[in-house]
């Protein structure tokens, strides 16, 4: 309770200081946060754009429906599968129109062969397994051809690892540069007090008696920098989505890890300036 009076009192005598250090940890997280939602909306993009992979297998003029239920039931127990469904001749057909309206007449002799869709789980869809899935259908001796736009599966998952690095270099510089901004502000407010820990350290205050006081001080700093910066975060979000292209927000378990890490920075940053600061008393 004493360190919390004292934490209260420090915040009340210095009122425009502590908005500083709430204000400069908000920002500096949500610039972070504002980071975060694009790579985690490219991301999302990427998922829905990687779902579209699939294997298409044509099948031979004349196979009998036996031999389709056996090969999609095969196919089916593959672990890689997601499903499979069975596309006749009429269906591609009428596929076609639809997708390529414009070269309408050029299917009007009805010559597109029946074959299975395969759709893949999620972890199947790297190059690699979607080319041994693509070889295993091939095998069937009624299986006339296997396509799963193969160059189009390599290059997308260059450009996913690339997009993966490059949020996880460029997420972990903001992270640090804002680590660094904060720890200079928290340093600000301890400098401040230099004078009234001088004068604890002389009745004869224990280390951790002075410690207690700021490292409840930069913990609650730390959240309302956190929530602030939840607050700018989620209006930005909004705003996109209202005015530029829908974009979707932190999940509940994220947007509470951000507030954490305010908190943890706020209290960490609090106990790094402090021990500095009683090591040079």
């Amino acid at each position: 309770m004493i360190a919390l009076r004292e934490a209260l009192r420090a915040s009340r005598r210095a009122p425009l200081l502590s908005l500083l250090s709430v204000v400069t940890i908000a920002f500096s997280l949500f610039a972070v946060g504002l980071f975060g939602l694009v790579a985690l909306n490219i991301q999302q993009a990427l998922e829905r754009v990687e779902e579209r992979v699939e294997i298409r297998a044509f099948l031979a003029d004349g196979t009998s429906a036996a031999s389709v239920a056996a090969l999609s039931a095969d196919v089916d127990a593959f672990p890689e599968v997601a499903s499979v469904s069975y596309v006749s001749e009429d269906a591609a057909l009428a596929q076609a129109r639809v997708q390529l309206g414009e070269f309408e007449d050029v299917f009007e002799a009805g010559i597109l062969p029946a074959s299975i869709e395969v759709r893949l789980k999620p972890g199947a869809r790297t190059p690699a397994a979607v080319g041994t899935v693509a070889e295993r259908i091939r095998t069937y001796a009624f299986v006339e051809d296997v396509r799963y736009g193969e160059d189009w599966v390599t290059k997308f998952y260059d450009i996913r690892n690339i997009a993966s690095a490059t949020g996880a270099i460029l997420g972990a510089t903001f992270a640090a540069v804002a680590m660094i901004i904060i720890g200079a502000t928290i340093r600000m407010t301890v400098l401040a007090r230099a004078r009234e820990i001088a004068i604890m350290r002389l009745v004869g205050a224990t280390d951790g008696f002075i410690r207690r006081p700021f490292l409840l001080d930069g913990f609650a700093k730390g959240v309302a920098g956190g929530l602030l910066a939840l607050a700018l975060t989620w209006l930005a979000a909004l705003l996109v989505s209202r005015y530029v292209v829908e974009a979707d927000f932190f999940p509940p378990g994220v947007a509470a890890l951000g507030v954490a890490a305010g908190a943890v920075i706020g209290l960490f940053g609090s106990l790094i300036s402090v021990g500095r600061h009683l090591r040079r008393v």
